[in-house]
């Protein structure tokens, strides 16, 4: 962008460089957010504020937007080992912090995931005006993101679900966590290493540093902690009147799913248009961070697949 007039609503400068591939470190992570253009757009009492790479006002690459939703605690962070390989493919990367997470004020009412696609939409009308954009929705943002292609159908293009609870697969799951909020110092970091290991990582190896400090810098930012419809079956009944192609990317070792994967594909296909489920070995339920490079070739074969001629004419209507 060259001029003010040209700019997104909400957004401010920032140096669009090379992007670090591995995202490794603090330091990289740094590097990345300050790469990002930032963009605010009206939520609340406050903002909703996304983040966006690559090709994401040059008239080159793929001109559809690519919008990734983050998990439940979680921030635009979940996607920063993911971000440089969409952006050297030539496509335009948007992030959002959710509504009542990460640098976002809480959504006008409700607590949840369904109190989201209002505001989502409003936002992505704000960015994009009528154009579709691909969706790629992780756990909780799953959950939205099939709210959203459910709700304004014209909107998105595709639809790709990594981890998303609320399939109705596994009814008796339950997982209990460590209590963080009343500890401090290594306490508190080793309650925030447990969890990580019981809930979002396969390999002890994928706790590094730089996992722990985004899982902890975003748990202090959650202002949405009273979230239940994640217990429920809500995705799989909503998967049945979203009409995009809908794919799913799971870690073979995502312990929502523990012991029922083979359950998953049926589900998914609840969608009337789900393509396909591709499971990556030796990775949990946060699996684009554990297991970047094979994630990044799944989604990319989602995203470049041709959609279907029905498809395609609703869209160019």
């Amino acid at each position: 962008m060259t001029d003010s007039a040209a700019r997104h609503p909400g957004e401010t400068d920032s140096h669009q460089g090379s992007l670090p591939d591995p995202v490794r470190t603090l330091a990289d992570l740094e590097r990345l957010e300050q790469a990002a253009r930032r963009h605010e757009i009206a939520c609340g009492d406050g903002t909703m504020v996304w983040r966006s790479w690559g090709n994401a006002d040059e008239n080159i690459g793929d001109a559809t937007p690519v919008v990734l939703l983050h998990g439940g605690s979680g921030s635009w962070t979940h996607w920063v080992r993911n971000i440089a390989a969409l952006a050297a493919a030539g496509r335009a990367v948007w992030i959002p912090d959710l509504p009542g997470f990460g640098d976002s004020a809480r959504p006008p009412v409700g607590g949840d995931a369904d109190a989201l696609p209002q505001p989502m939409e409003a936002a992505l009308r704000a960015l994009f005006g009528d154009t579709a954009v691909d969706l790629v929705g992780f756990s909780f943002g799953g959950m939205v993101g099939a709210f959203i292609a459910a709700e304004t159908p014209a909107r998105v293009r595709r639809l790709v679900l990594s981890g998303a609870p609320a399939l109705g697969v596994n009814p008796q799951w339950r997982l209990v966590l460590r209590a963080w909020s009343h500890l401090q110092g290594e306490e508190l970091a080793a309650a925030h290493r447990a969890n990580l290991r019981k809930l979002m990582l396969a390999r002890p190896e994928s706790l590094d540093d730089l996992a722990l400090a985004i899982h902890a810098s975003n748990l202090e930012r959650d202002r949405m902690k009273m979230r239940r419809l994640s217990r429920t079956d809500i995705v799989l009944r909503t998967l049945a009147r979203v009409r995009c192609p809908v794919y799913g990317i799971w870690g073979a070792q995502d312990v929502l799913y523990r012991g029922v994967q083979d359950r998953l594909a049926p589900a998914l296909a609840s969608a009337p248009s789900f393509r396909w489920l591709r499971s990556i070995q030796q990775a949990g339920h946060w699996v684009q961070y554990e297991a970047p490079q094979a994630f990044d070739r799944a989604l990319a074969q989602a995203l470049s697949e041709e959609l279907p001629a029905a498809r395609s004419a609703a869209l160019a209507q």
